[in-house]
């Protein structure tokens, strides 16, 4: 069996389990360059030292983070290859990832939300902007919501987090009354919560939100880095600097490990400092 041909395996096995499509791009993409680098060879001849060859030059030019992720993902297709016996033994067992400090997540200050609010020109940027905001979601579990997701009464949504995990999340009445407008501005039937403006009219995809957003922080001059998940870093805040107790923090943004949200802990101490720098 050559590599593509696990592949082809190996992708309808993940599809079965649920992984996202854009999770299993990203994976297409790991795939090419594993190909391109060792060929379209047979997996018996795959090795520890082959592959340790192959993360070596890449370690060169990607960063730690990066190179995480591509080990995960060798490991990853050759176990599946161990365990449905394609391979005698797992060439990737003894892999290891680099050592990584945890970095606290960037935030973004209540100014800049303000700068970005006031910049908005469309009911449609200010509903995403609000949703985001006081949701906390994944911009791919933005991108996969539909109307009838939201429950008006209780300002909540059920979103589909990774995994095709299913929680409820929450939002403000600022965000319900956007949403509203933004809805009744539409003329089109499309299902989706968020749509483009073309015609014909299609669900906004993530590059077409992040686009909005970084449109958003152009225009109103937000000198810091605005993308979706720096959101959910403001969310997570939001909540450590209103008291929450980071398990029911865990629960809000959807993380299966407690590790995962532990790192929000340190986000008291940086927003102290980042307080300090502005004020002082």
């Amino acid at each position: 069996m050559i590599l593509s041909e696990l592949w082809r395996h190996y992708e309808a096995d993940k599809r079965i389990q649920g992984f996202s499509p854009n999770t299993l791009k990203a994976y297409a993409l790991q795939l090419r360059m594993l190909v391109t680098d060792l060929g379209d060879i047979d997996i018996s001849k795959v090795t520890l030292n082959l592959l340790k060859e192959y993360l070596a030059k890449q370690s060169d030019r990607l960063k730690a983070s990066s190179l995480g992720h591509r080990i995960r993902f060798v490991r990853s297709l050759f176990r599946y290859a161990y365990e449905e016996a394609y391979l005698p033994t797992n060439p990737s067992l003894k892999l290891r990832e680099p050592k990584m400090d945890k970095r606290i997540p960037k935030f973004l200050m209540e100014e800049d939300v303000i700068h970005l609010k006031i910049s908005c020109q469309t009911r449609r940027e200010r509903a995403l902007l609000e949703f985001l905001y006081s949701t906390g979601c994944r911009i791919g579990e933005v991108e996969k919501l539909n109307i009838e997701d939201l429950n008006w009464e209780n300002c909540s949504a059920i979103v589909n987090g990774k995994g095709a995990k299913q929680r409820e999340v929450y939002f403000t009445t600022e965000c319900k009354v956007w949403l509203k407008k933004y809805l009744a501005s539409r003329e089109d039937s499309r299902k989706a919560l968020f749509v483009t403006d073309t015609n014909p009219v299609k669900r906004m995809a993530i590059p077409t939100l992040r686009w909005v957003l970084k449109r958003l922080a152009d225009r109103g001059a937000v000198e810091a880095n605005v993308y979706p998940h720096r959101f959910r870093h403001t969310y997570a805040c939001q909540l450590l600097d209103n008291g929450a107790p980071l398990d029911f923090i865990q629960g809000m943004l959807g993380h299966e490990k407690a590790s995962t949200t532990q790192i929000y802990a340190q986000l008291r101490g940086e927003r102290r400092r980042e307080l300090y720098r502005r004020f002082f």
